[in-house]
């Protein structure tokens, strides 16, 4: 096994746990098992739990956000921004499962340092900016933006759990009209 992989394995592993059980609930030992690695190997990467949590939560962030802003139509629409948007949520937990329930789960916990903290904002910034210039605009609902962002944000995830579980087939058709679905809920109505 190369250094890559081992720290892949371990990463993908933890990142699995943490977003299944919580980080606290997460030992080492069993990152450890699931990766196939000993314990000790896991500190050959990452210090502590927090450290390996704190590298996670910023490689995913900052997957996230360039997700996002890769190709954002800036000049658009505020309705076509949208649908960027959501298009980026689906192929963004296509590609990588359960990184946005771990970083739903755990943006505000306590092991979070600066970088982190300032990944998040920087995700944070790109929604917010939407949302207040749709607003300004007179196209999205003038709620408070951090309304807007648990409407959209929490009913995708309940969406993505719909679909990891099997009751759901994220085919065009459907995510389609559940994208249609959910910029029906924030625009304004006329």
């Amino acid at each position: 096994m190369t250094i890559v992989n081992k720290r892949n394995d371990i990463v993908a592993s933890a990142l699995l746990l943490f977003a299944e059980r919580g980080f606290d609930a997460t030992t080492i030992p069993m990152i450890a098992t699931s990766a196939g690695v000993g314990a000790g190997t896991i500190y050959r990467y990452f210090e502590s739990k927090e450290l390996l949590g704190n590298k996670i939560f910023q490689e995913y962030l900052d997957l996230f956000t360039e997700t996002v802003q890769d190709g954002f139509p800036h000049d658009d629409t505020i309705r076509h921004q949208f649908r960027h948007i959501f298009n980026s949520m689906v192929h963004f937990t296509t590609d990588h499962g359960q990184a946005l329930y771990f970083i739903k789960l755990h943006s505000g916990a306590y092991f979070l340092n600066d970088d982190s903290q300032a990944s998040f904002q920087r995700l944070l910034n790109i929604f917010i900016h939407f949302f207040e210039s749709g607003k300004e605009k007179q196209v999205i609902k003038k709620l408070p933006t951090s309304a807007l962002i648990a409407i959209i944000y929490g009913a995708f995830l309940e969406l993505e759990r719909l679909v990891r579980i099997g009751e759901l087939n994220p085919d065009t058709k459907l995510l389609a009209e559940v994208e249609a679905s959910f910029w029906d809920a924030i625009r304004l109505h006329a």
